[in-house]
Formats: structure tokens, sequence, C-alpha cells
């Protein structure tokens, strides 16, 4: 599994667009939406972890504090790390604690990430889940970046505002049944997720540039 070809998105794009005016509105805006596609290593967890529940600014800064602290963040890099190393790079305590729980179960093999790279989703998904500090929208992340078509991180708020502006709803769908919507995107639902995030992307940079490059 590597980023989907064109071919395959345009296909996928196609048969949600048939299923789901939103898509339609979200294509002619972006086109094929571009593939956030990282390798199946415990750094890509690591990171997803580091910018959870902040800011992208504030978590780019973290994590690049994290990289010049550890070099290349593995997870015998992250286990020999101290707490206060890490929280100087500006962790939270909490993350920490998830980050080593993470390190040591790859370590140990009991997260095996080529097992997952390869496996079948349900199962890939049952291990990740298994570790102490993966959490379902982390593991659907995980997966949807290694190239897995049909992954949907539940409850994404992106996805969700993303959805409300292009269907004209009031108010979101609540994550259940955000979630139960998403069960008639399959088995596309990560190509549903990319053309969300592409256009709601897109929508923010146009504003940016709107309000003269301020924060809307």
């Amino acid at each position: 599994m590597t980023t989907p070809d064109d071919a395959t998105l345009r296909q996928a794009c196609d048969e949600l667009m048939a299923r789901d005016p939103a898509f339609q509105a979200a294509f002619a805006v972006i086109g094929l939406p571009d593939w956030r596609y990282s390798p199946p290593l415990y750094r890509t967890i690591a990171r997803m972890i580091a910018f959870q529940q902040i800011t992208t600014k504030a978590a780019a800064s973290i994590w690049a504090r994290v990289e010049a602290a550890l070099g290349e963040v593995t997870p015998a890099a992250m286990l020999a790390a101290s707490e206060d190393e890490l929280r100087a790079c500006g962790l939270s305590r909490p993350k920490i604690r998830h980050l080593k729980s993470i390190a040591e179960a790859v370590e140990s093999g009991a997260l095996d990430l080529t097992r997952v790279y390869h496996g079948e989703m349900d199962a890939a998904r049952a291990e990740l889940l298994a570790v102490k500090g993966i959490g379902p929208w982390t593991a659907d992340l995980f997966l949807l970046s290694c190239g897995r078509l049909d992954a949907f991180p539940i409850a994404d708020v992106g996805l969700m505002e993303a959805y409300r502006l292009l269907s004209g709803h009031e108010d979101r769908y609540a994550p259940k049944a955000f979630t139960q919507l998403a069960e008639s995107w399959r088995p596309w639902r990560g190509v549903a997720a990319h053309l969300l995030w592409g256009w709601i992307n897109a929508e923010r940079a146009k504003a940016y540039s709107a309000s003269g490059g301020e924060d809307a």
C-alpha cells in the first residue's frame, strides 16, 4: 500500500459523487484530492499523538523540538529520553505516557507495524487499539495515512464541519450519526475523508488570502 494512483482516486470520486452531492461540490473545487501518505513507522504515530488537541502551529513547534532532541524519532530514542527532556519539548505528561507506551509495544513486538501495514484492516485496527495510548481516531488516521482506501477517522471535527458546509446543513452531524452516514461511502471512506479535508483546507486558504494574510 502506498499513495493511491489517479485512476483509483478518479473511480472513487466518481462513485462518491454519484452517491452524495456534497462530494460533487468538493470535487468541483479541488479535483482529485492529494493523499496524506506517511510511512508505517513509529514516528508517524508519534507525530499524530503530538499533534492532537492543540493548534497545528503549536504542535509543529513542539514536534520540531522533539525531533531536535531525539534525532530520529524511534521507539528506542523515545524510551531513552527522560520525562523532563520530553516535557522541555512541550509535550504534556499524558502524551509522554502514550508515546512511551506505544514505543514499548513496538520494541517488544506486541505492536508490529509491518504486520499492521500489510494485514487485513479489521485485524490491523484491532492490533493498534490493543495498545494503550492508541484510540480509535489515531488508529484510523494511521491506517488512512498508510493508504487504506476505506479507513475513516471517526468523529474528526474537520471532516464533520466540511460536510456540514458542503451539504448546507445548519448543524453538524453528531459523531455517531456521521459515522453511520459514512457507512454509505464504503469502500471509499478514506477518499471521502481526503475530499472533505482538501475542500475545507482550500476554503481556509482562500479566507486567509482574502483577509490579507491575517487569521480569519
